[in-house]
């Protein structure tokens, strides 16, 4: 592997970095805590279709994602993935 033109690991980093920013920086609180948490739990594993998934679902405003993890609306379909799911679970397990 050549260092100097191979930048994926570089590249890589950073996305994660920005991701895990988004993550702790949605403008609540609740969001905070629950997609935050779930980043450092998560993201280092995460593969790159994975990370496409999770940042997809960072557009998500944060009223209706927040909603849809306390089960107080129903996931639509577009936003039912494996990833939501994960992430479901993941503040079941945080806050039940």
């Amino acid at each position: 592997m050549d260092p100097v033109n191979d930048n994926s690991a570089g590249e890589r980093g950073a996305r994660v970095r920005k991701l895990m920013f988004r993550a702790w920086h949605r403008g609540t609180k609740e969001m905070d805590i629950l997609l935050g948490g779930f980043a450092q739990a998560r993201i280092e594993g995460m593969s790159d279709a994975e990370l496409d998934a999770f940042e997809a679902l960072l557009h998500i405003p944060d009223q209706d994602f927040y909603n849809m993890l306390v089960k107080d609306g129903p996931i639509p379909p577009v936003y039912d993935t494996p990833m939501m799911r994960e992430i479901v679970d993941y503040a079941e397990s945080r806050f039940s």
